[in-house]
């Protein structure tokens, strides 16, 4: 494996947009070229592309972009600047319909080395400061201990504007499509099956997908994998629910890095998170657990908390949960008992 250090630390970015008036309007009509365009601000190119009819899903030499009706994600390792593309979306988007922002979020775990990292990314303090001037209404978050593992948020909403100046909430608040994200952000992980994401042991990104059993995390999804030279790994998954999850592997052995993350609507995400966990053998995993009202884990984050404080080979070291306007967090840090991290 190369022994040149990757940040494999993802930054996301995702943002929500009111409803338009015409019913023609559409993220997913932005031009392919505009989207190369938009992302040389970020520092990277599209690899990949599929769709269907509700999702349009992209993969990047850093990660992934998922674009949708009225939904724009982007998720991008290494020394990417995600931020720096804000103005430029936000300008694009609005040429196509979309001018109101009803939520932003932009998180990332802290990074491995914060050092390598470019303006606006060189700390979470100059990545608010930066948010700030397009949102003065944002609101920043830590989540973890600061001094070890913690993962960051920066949360723009709408609901809060309508909050703080004591604005009624549209009917439509009360009846919110259902919305839900998890994510799961992995370190210390199995040598072996991180040396299945490299070119010597496979040529082909399928073949690594079927053999590390990514198929079988939510089998109904459509695969677009790719495998990097000389090891490294994404994919994107879509299903006709309009659904994600994607997938980004830095398997060398000293900065091991693996993220899981999908919108699948389940009531309890127990059993998925045990899955991706037994599929890639981590020493130590972050979950995060976004729902709004609507959704069907809305209610049943909690029970995260006591379902993993049974399992003996897993330690909680931290839990936290958040209430926002529209959505809950839950956060949870959790280390295997008997691995060296």
């Amino acid at each position: 494996m190369a022994n040149n250090f990757f940040e494999g630390v993802e930054k996301l970015l995702e943002i929500w947009f009111e409803e338009s008036s015409n019913p023609n309007d559409d993220l997913r009509s932005i031009s392919r070229t505009q989207w190369e365009n938009l992302l040389i601000f970020v520092k990277c190119e599209i690899i990949s592309f599929s769709r269907n009819q509700h999702i349009d899903a992209f993969v990047l030499s850093e990660s992934s972009m998922f674009v949708s009706k009225r939904r724009w994600i982007l998720k991008t390792c290494g020394t990417t600047t995600p931020l720096k593309c804000l103005s430029p979306f936000l300008e694009i988007a609005s040429l196509h319909g979309y001018k109101v922002i009803t939520d932003l979020f932009y998180s990332r775990k802290n990074f491995i080395k914060p050092e390598s990292q470019i303006a606006p990314h060189k700390g979470f303090c100059e990545e608010v400061c930066f948010l700030d001037t397009f949102f003065p209404n944002g609101r920043s978050y830590c989540l973890g201990s600061i001094n070890l593992e913690c993962w960051y948020l920066y949360t723009f909403s709408k609901s809060d504007i309508k909050n703080q100046f004591k604005i009624k909430s549209d009917k439509n608040d009360d009846n919110l499509n259902p919305d839900q994200t998890i994510e799961i952000l992995m370190q210390n992980l199995d040598p072996k099956v991180m040396s299945l994401f490299c070119k010597h042991k496979f040529s082909k990104a399928c073949d690594a997908t079927l053999n590390s059993g990514i198929d079988k995390i939510l089998p109904d999804m459509l695969v677009d994998d790719f495998l990097f030279d000389p090891c490294g790994y994404s994919m994107n998954g879509i299903n006709c629910k309009g659904e994600y999850m994607t997938i980004h592997i830095t398997p060398e052995e000293n900065f091991s890095y693996v993220s899981f993350e999908s919108n699948v609507a389940l009531n309890n995400y127990r059993m998925l998170i045990n899955q991706v966990v037994q599929t890639f053998k981590p020493g130590k995993f972050i979950v995060t657990i976004f729902a709004n009202k609507s959704s069907l884990a809305y209610e049943t984050m909690k029970g995260l908390e006591i379902e993993y404080s049974t399992q003996s080979h897993w330690k909680q070291t931290d839990m936290q949960c958040c209430n926002f306007p529209s959505y809950n967090l839950l956060f949870a840090q959790y280390l295997y008992r008997n691995k060296n991290t």
